[in-house]
């Protein structure tokens, strides 16, 4: 075995110190048994919360005291100092805007020389930008890319084809970049269970422009269908006065975060199809999820649903367009054969995301660069 040293972003980490059992926690509980010792590294909170805290046994958590603008100092510091305590073989870099990981990891690489793989899930604004910020975002990807990935070992992504083709446009060597699947999928949660479908569509994430929420509600008023929002954000009062303005309040209804994934694997078996409208994305992992508990999924070509979609094994997608959605959704609802057919393709399609099968992999692709 080895020793690994993490360095995440804010929202894991995070979860951890306050005790959320949220998607990284999952992955820890079995991630953590085919190392010696974990290390994870995460910038400041808000709440101030800079307490070390031990999960497992050997998974050790360290929250940044200092301002995000001096995170890559910090990183620098007390990187240096877990390696002299631990010796750890390996890092892995979890890389986005404004890239204070990755200038951190090639800081600390320059001093203790152990490699280091970025792991690039996202690119924020790509294929399509929301908003202003994520066009901003993704012409910092271009720009600095390059650099960043130059003295990395390995850079890993979690979708066959889109996240890669842009690195390599943007001047990463194809040779470095290795694709190892991030969603580890519990089927023994996840599965088809006979219930009765309260719901034509469903969907599940953050109420923020990028998750394309506004197609949702304009997809509903236009089927006139029956609706569950699962989740919470910044746009939870608009689109609750959007679905009034539009008299859907008997036909829209707003879950709020689901408590656990027993809780959405319950709402997405009550419901007939996922409709993720997204406009960019790493995963989404709830594509996955749904197809998992049979129910077909309607998604725009955003992080894996490509990968998964291409063939139509599961579901189909679509445009961000309003009419291609509300035309492909009308048309699954009301063709039986077709629906059925797509639910047990799902369920075969996303079996290669079996927990422990996928984790195993990703450990041992990790220990093979060492």
């Amino acid at each position: 075995m080895a020793k690994l040293l993490m360095i995440t972003g804010l929202g894991s980490a995070k979860d951890l110190a306050f005790g959320k059992k949220g998607a990284f926690y999952n992955t820890l509980e079995e991630f953590h048994k085919y190392w010696d010792r974990i290390d994870i590294m995460a910038p400041r909170n808000k709440r101030q919360e800079t307490r070390d805290k031990v999960l497992f046994g050997n998974v050790f958590i360290h929250l940044s005291p200092w301002p995000l603008i001096f995170h890559p100092v910090w990183f620098l510091k007390k990187g240096i100092q877990i390696y002299k305590e631990q010796k750890f073989d390996l890092m892995t870099v979890h890389e986005f805007p404004p890239f204070y990981n990755g200038i951190g990891a090639r800081l600390l690489w320059q001093k203790i020389k152990v490699p280091y793989v970025l792991e690039i899930l996202h690119i924020p604004g790509y294929p399509r930008a929301a908003n202003v910020k994520e066009f901003i975002y993704r012409f910092m990807f271009r720009l600095f890319i390059k650099f960043d990935s130059s003295k990395a070992k390995a850079v890993r992504v979690m979708n066959k084809n889109q996240v890669s083709d842009f690195l390599i446009k943007a001047g990463v060597s194809k040779e470095k970049i290795n694709y190892i699947p991030a969603i580890y999928l519990d089927l023994d949660v996840f599965g088809p269970v006979k219930v009765l479908k309260e719901y034509d569509l469903i969907f599940i994430g953050r109420l923020v422009e990028n998750k394309g929420i506004n197609l949702f509600i304009e997809v509903v008023k236009k089927l006139n269908a029956r609706a569950l929002i699962v989740g919470d954000g910044p746009l939870m009062n608009d689109l609750k006065l959007k679905a009034a303005n539009y008299k859907l309040e008997n036909d829209v209804y707003f879950h709020g975060w689901a408590k656990d994934s027993h809780e959405v694997a319950e709402l997405l078996n009550k419901s007939k199809i996922l409709l993720m409208p997204s406009y960019n994305e790493g995963g989404p992992r709830v594509v996955v999820e749904a197809m998992a508990c049979g129910v077909p999924v309607l998604a725009t070509p955003v992080g894996i649903v490509p990968d998964l979609l291409k063939n139509g094994s599961g579901g189909e997608i679509v445009a961000w367009d309003i009419n291609d959605i509300a035309k492909k959704a009308k048309g699954l609802l009301n063709d039986p054969d077709r629906y059925n057919q797509l639910s047990g393709m799902a369920i075969e399609t996303v079996k290669q995301f079996e927990k422990k099968t996928a984790i195993k992999n990703y450990s041992e692709k990790l220990k093979n660069l060492l």
